[in-house]
């Protein structure tokens, strides 16, 4: 590893980590050695440039990931960015089921890293989709019409407080199940709160 400064939550994160920890170093490593400050953020080994988040690893049952905050950006000549999910705007992952295929990359990735960096020096933003673009579920606007109050509280909710509440909502296959979502929520939406507050 380069000089650079590791920091005691990511090493932290790393003692605790029960599945991917050999991945998890590895990808550190990587990013270290890209010249990248290491942070801990969203309870994740984080790597900034100038304080502006570049990578992210993360781990989920299948894969571990590296995942790009304006990966949207990035050329991606290897095909190898993952948008998450249809909701995702911005971010992209590369996954990983192994420590085989992170090493059999490092110079990919390296490449990868070094590109997203420069997407930060040229200050190229993502468009993201305005909140009134998201469609609200009908159950959510089903409440609207028997609470007033509830709509005028959603209202003066910043766009992405609104914006997470909508995707959460609309994420359930079943009616029941979106209805069941909003109810829980409402108490916070007339509070002003967030999904996440």
């Amino acid at each position: 590893m380069t000089d650079s400064i590791t920091n005691p939550k990511v090493d932290e994160f790393l003692r605790k980590s029960k599945t991917w920890r050999t991945e998890y170093e590895t990808l550190r490593k990587i990013a270290l050695d890209s010249g990248l400050t290491e942070e801990f953020k969203w309870m994740h080994p984080c790597y900034t440039f100038e304080n502006k988040n570049v990578v992210l690893i993360h781990g989920f049952k299948d894969y571990c990931a590296l995942l790009f905050h304006k990966g949207a950006l990035m050329q991606d000549p290897a095909g190898i960015l993952i948008q998450q999910t249809e909701n995702v705007q911005a971010a992209r992952q590369i996954r990983f089921t192994n420590i085989q295929e992170i090493t059999d990359m490092e110079d990919i990735l390296t490449a990868y890293i070094a590109e997203a960096v420069a997407v930060e020096k040229s200050g190229l933003t993502v468009n993201l989709k305005k909140t009134a673009e998201f469609t609200v579920p009908q159950e959510l606007n089903d409440k609207f019409a028997e609470m007033p109050a509830l709509k005028a509280a959603f209202e003066t909710l910043t766009p992405g407080r609104q914006r997470a509440y909508i995707l959460y909502f609309s994420q359930p296959k079943q009616s029941q199940t979106r209805v069941s979502r909003v109810e829980k929520c409402v108490p916070r939406i007339l509070e002003g709160k967030g999904l996440n507050d």
